[in-house]
């Protein structure tokens, strides 16, 4: 019968050799189809190959299965890369929009996403990027930093250029990179401005200066770049919080002025022994409108200090006038007495045979006494002699 050894045995009555399982041939001497030999020593077995990934069931003398198209492995029963869920038919390729070559082999979920895309298919973008219809790549970055932003945008219908979708504190702005309302620029980074609590948002809503910082319309007597600093007038009060009024001197003592800034305890007081001692309670009144309400207290202070300086200056421009017009008095006095003193005069001296006559003035030195008597006899000798007629007497002088 000539069988091989390991494939068969012989039939004694036909000749023929009767081959075991995995051998075939007419000495039974190769391996049946669906086998495969290791070596020439080795016996036949099975090539394993699925029914539904492979083209046949035989394999070479390795064992590999001849694959369908889609299908890998030794036994055809898995799916090559590109493909997945391998079923009866065959393996179906993955959907991944050319961004990627692989998926899972049975839920298809493609892997490894190119050009910065995401998703079961590879149909989004990732984080920081955007979906562009513009000629180029996909999608591209957003315009959006990660310290101003989440870092993520989109575009929105109608629009072209994408916006950022949440801007972080302190941001604003179509791409998160302007300073929001109560910060600043510095070093392109924004800031909290930095007021000391003196400023209101509702009156200036920026609160400072986008660019320096600078703080905008001090409350409560403040100034300064931070309203750090007090107003002129003002100073800090003991506890070094609120900016009041400087004390103001009225007289041989100082009387104490307060106004309390608003963002604080309000109180406006007077040292009472003062005010007792140098003006009435009218007048105190009059002076110093003192106010209950908390909300109105400044105001009253301010206002009481205009009436209390306007007072003092009137006072001032009185006793001026009044020194002036005492001053003027005297002067007018004085003149009248020397006026009355250089008046001119005369004397006359009677003697027993002739009367003497003499003027004085200091303004007319040269006075002329010719018509000091009336008389029509009067002659005046060439001598200065004053000869006085009378109808019985004729006397010189």
């Amino acid at each position: 019968c000539n069988c091989s050894a390991s494939g068969g045995e012989c039939d004694g009555t036909t000749g023929r050799c009767a081959c075991r399982q995995g051998y075939a041939g007419p000495r039974c001497e190769r391996c049946a189809e669906g086998y495969h030999a290791d070596g020439s020593s080795q016996p036949c077995r099975p090539c394993g190959c699925s029914p539904a990934g492979s083209l046949g069931p035989g394999c070479d003398t390795d064992g590999k299965c001849q694959c369908k198209v889609g299908v890998t492995d030794l036994k055809c029963d898995r799916c090559s890369d590109g493909y997945y869920r391998f079923n009866e038919t065959t393996c179906e390729p993955c959907q991944c929009n050319n961004r990627s070559q692989i998926c899972d082999a049975v839920t298809g979920t493609c892997l490894d996403c190119q050009e910065n895309t995401k998703g079961e298919h590879c149909e989004q973008c990732k984080e920081g990027f955007y979906s562009s219809a513009q000629p180029g790549p996909a999608c591209r970055q957003c315009p959006c930093s990660t310290v101003a932003s989440t870092g993520t945008c989109q575009i929105r219908p109608g629009d072209t250029t994408p916006m950022c979708d949440t801007c972080k504190a302190g941001y604003k702005g179509p791409n998160c990179n302007q300073c929001d309302n109560g910060y600043y620029n510095s070093d392109s980074i924004c800031v909290r401005c930095k007021c000391n609590g003196n400023v209101d948002p509702a009156q200036s809503p920026r609160v400072c200066e986008p660019d320096s910082g600078e703080c905008i319309g001090c409350l409560y007597h403040t100034a300064g770049f931070h309203c750090e600093e007090c107003q002129e007038g003002y100073s800090r009060d003991p506890e070094g919080t609120n900016c009041t009024k400087k004390e103001v001197t009225l007289g041989p003592e100082t009387t104490g002025f307060i106004t309390s800034a608003p963002n604080a305890s309000r109180a406006t007081s007077f040292s009472t022994a003062v005010i007792n001692s140098t003006l009435s309670p009218t007048t105190t009144q009059t002076i110093f409108p003192i106010s209950s309400s908390d909300n109105s207290t400044s105001a009253f202070a301010d206002v009481s200090w205009t009436q209390f300086n306007i007072i003092i200056l009137t006072v001032i421009i009185i006793v001026v006038v009044l020194l002036m017009g005492f001053v003027g008095a005297v002067y007018m006095y004085r003149e009248y007495q020397n006026r009355k003193l250089n008046a001119p005069f005369w004397t006359i001296e009677l003697k027993e045979d002739n009367i003497s006559f003499s003027s004085y003035h200091d303004s007319i030195p040269n006075a002329d006494v010719s018509g000091l008597l009336e008389d029509d006899g009067n002659e005046v000798a060439p001598n200065g002699q004053l000869t006085l007629t009378t109808p019985m007497h004729n006397y010189k002088a």
